[in-house]
């Protein structure tokens, strides 16, 4: 089944940030969320990650209702997301920013751990081992000692990726995962991201790069305002009236 955004709504006081925003993502699909700034992206994926509860209007994922759910129980259903403003420990290794991630994934309670009992132990290497494994997966491999203040800007936007990997996640949130890149590592992480849907995650993402965006996504949700303009694939967002007229606006600084 797929995720499905149906008459979501969010206000804040006074200011409604989303009217009645409905979509749905194919699973296996990398599909993206794009506007001009204010358009409502980042508190829609609030919402879809649990951070924020909607106003009204409910989320199905795989047949399941995350309405109202709290962040970590989201999280536990299999939604990893990343920020947009990166959120790293900088002075902890970026092995230890990953295995930061996987606490909903430990099978065994607090205490055995603390008491460093056997069967703890050979979780905490099993553990380890996920958590380096994942940062092969995102290029730092050799990276894995280094604090992550050390990386360049591109490499800690993957690295975030790989925290947000360490949930075993079936559908990843992103949000501006190639901004302020250069082509060459924005190229790099549309490979990464490739390379996870076709293991069989789904995507979800908002980038303000477009280039990116038509290259890397079958199908785009566009909202404005807080309204969805229009659902479809590359070619049919790319030519639509009302998404050139918002950008435009955009661009004039009109949204």
């Amino acid at each position: 089944m797929n995720l499905s955004v149906d008459n979501i709504s969010r206000s804040f006081g006074g200011v409604q940030a989303l009217m009645d925003v409905s979509f749905e993502v194919e699973l296996g699909t990398i599909h993206g969320l794009i506007g001009p700034n204010g358009a409502g992206k980042t508190t829609l994926i609030n919402i879809l990650s649990g951070v924020l509860p909607p106003t009204h209007g409910q989320v199905l994922y795989q047949g399941l209702s995350l309405h109202h759910l709290p962040a970590h129980q989201v999280a536990a259903l299999g939604v990893a997301r990343t920020f947009q403003n990166i959120r790293l420990f900088p002075t902890m290794t970026c092995l230890e920013n990953v295995q930061a991630g996987q606490h909903l994934t430990a099978e065994r309670p607090l205490m055995p751990r603390l008491l460093r009992l056997p069967s703890a132990g050979r979780e905490d290497r099993e553990l380890e081992e996920r958590a380096r494994d994942n940062l092969v997966r995102v290029g730092l491999g050799d990276r894995a000692s280094h604090p992550a203040r050390s990386l360049s800007y591109g490499e800690r936007r993957r690295l975030e990726i790989a925290r947000a990997l360490a949930l075993n996640p079936s559908l990843l949130l992103l949000d501006e995962p190639v901004a302020g890149m250069r082509r060459g590592e924005a190229a790099e992480v549309a490979d990464l991201i490739r390379s996870l849907v076709q293991g069989g995650m789904t995507i979800l993402l908002i980038e303000h790069n477009m280039a990116f965006v038509m290259e890397i996504c079958s199908c785009i949700t566009v909202l404005n305002f807080g309204r969805v303009i229009t659902t479809g694939s590359p070619d049919a967002v790319r030519r639509h009236r009302d998404v050139i007229e918002a950008y435009l606006g955009s661009e004039r600084g009109d949204a």
